[in-house]
């Protein structure tokens, strides 16, 4: 089964990092977050990804055509033009990187992929948040069903600590990031039927979180699978940072491999 990932945003709300690369190329531990994502997968044995390119969409070519430089030691002969790769660290992975222009919509996005894709259940995500899914048991939610999508549902932790006050203004007791207000949201990991594409009807300017998914629920053809683990979207530079921490801790909730 392919694994969609969208990696086309401009990632405005990160531009401490994102002037010189693409979101999904900000680095969590001296890896692309797009690698993270990537892992996870792998991990569950997909391994044969789709990647929607946009905004310095060359950034991320240049980085899997070069993939052993990045990963492994080499040796260049100046004089001869030859390389050796050393202690090959590479993946298991197909990667097919798709120009979707840098103005599409995520919709959009997804329906140019369609040709590579056929008439076959793919799965999609984000190039921006990581968590510790268990793809596994998704997937097994997704064939237990009849619906033609399903999408991962999260309940993010609060941006600030959380006070539980008396009626003389004495804290009774404090919660660091608690959960947030009961409600869960969109935290990608998509599994998909070939059905959805047929939803995406205004091409390029399509918003896949817009008429496509309002619609799809509408119709009784979306279910969630909700997920009670870690899952964090990497939007803002203080994410970029909690992330890294996590990471650095060696504890990081998404190291599944």
């Amino acid at each position: 089964m392919k694994v969609l990932i969208l990696a086309g945003g401009f990632g405005t709300r990160l531009s401490e990092e994102t002037e010189l690369k693409p979101k999904p190329m900000v680095e969590i531990g001296g890896k692309p977050i797009l690698w993270h994502i990537m892992k996870i997968y792998s991990y569950y044995g997909f391994n044969d990804f789709l990647i929607l390119l946009g905004y310095k969409g060359y950034y991320i070519k240049e980085y899997f055509a070069n993939y052993f430089l990045h990963q492994s030691d080499v040796t260049i002969n100046l004089q001869t033009n030859e390389l050796e790769v050393h202690n090959n660290s590479s993946e298991p992975w197909k990667v097919t990187l798709i120009d979707t222009g840098n103005d599409t919509m995520t919709g959009g996005r997804i329906k140019r992929a369609q040709n590579y894709i056929g008439n076959r259940p793919f799965m999609l995500t984000y190039g921006d948040g990581v968590g510790n899914i268990d793809i596994k048991n998704l997937l097994e939610f997704h064939n237990a069903h009849d619906g033609a999508i399903t999408v991962t549902s999260a309940q993010p932790e609060g941006r600030f600590g959380a006070l539980n006050v008396d009626k003389n203004n004495k804290v009774i007791n404090f919660l660091e990031k608690p959960k947030g207000d009961g409600n869960w949201i969109n935290a990608g990991f998509f599994v998909c039927e070939p059905e959805i594409f047929n939803y995406i009807k205004d091409g390029d300017k399509t918003v896949f979180e817009q008429d496509p998914l309002k619609n799809l629920a509408k119709d009784g053809k979306m279910y969630t699978y909700k997920h009670h683990g870690f899952w964090k979207p990497m939007d803002t530079l203080r994410d970029k940072r909690e992330l890294q921490k996590l990471w650095e801790s060696g504890n990081a909730p998404w190291k599944v491999w």
